[in-house]
């Protein structure tokens, strides 16, 4: 699967929940994967949201999000996210910018989560270096 995400804005997002560990670029590249088969996932739900209500075009209440952040506010640019949001979705699809922004905003929160997560299982394994490993511990454990 090619990776729409760039590595460097998921990994500052690694780096603000790691406190004083160091990420691997393998932790990176693992978190980019996961968002991206995440965001695919939800930008399906949100494309059956969309044509129950009779529209081509994916709206932020298609990801159940009722406020839009400002997208300066995102560490996860947008472009990708848009590109994340098409890749299981019919061509047919349209998707919003307000989507796009939702979209990255919940991806940037599930991140966030994952990265939390992976730095305490860093800190069990008394290692100083969050990894790839840790990565795909916290998903063969908690999803």
């Amino acid at each position: 699967m090619n990776v729409e995400l760039p590595f460097a804005p998921v990994d500052t997002i690694i780096r603000r929940n790691a406190g004083d560990l160091r990420v691997s670029a393998g932790a990176a590249e693992e978190l980019a994967r996961e968002i991206q088969a995440h965001g695919a996932r939800l930008a399906i739900d949100a494309a059956e949201r969309a044509t129950a209500d009779g529209r081509k075009t994916l709206m932020a209440e298609d990801f159940e999000v009722e406020t839009v952040v400002d997208k300066d506010d995102l560490e996860l640019p947008v472009a990708p996210v848009d590109r994340i949001a098409r890749i299981d979705i019919d061509d047919h699809y349209r998707v919003s910018m307000d989507a796009r922004i939702a979209l990255a905003d919940i991806l940037e929160d599930y991140a966030d989560n994952v990265a939390r997560a992976a730095a305490t299982l860093a800190h069990h394994a008394d290692r100083r270096t969050i990894t790839a490993d840790d990565i795909e511990t916290y998903f063969a454990l908690f999803q």
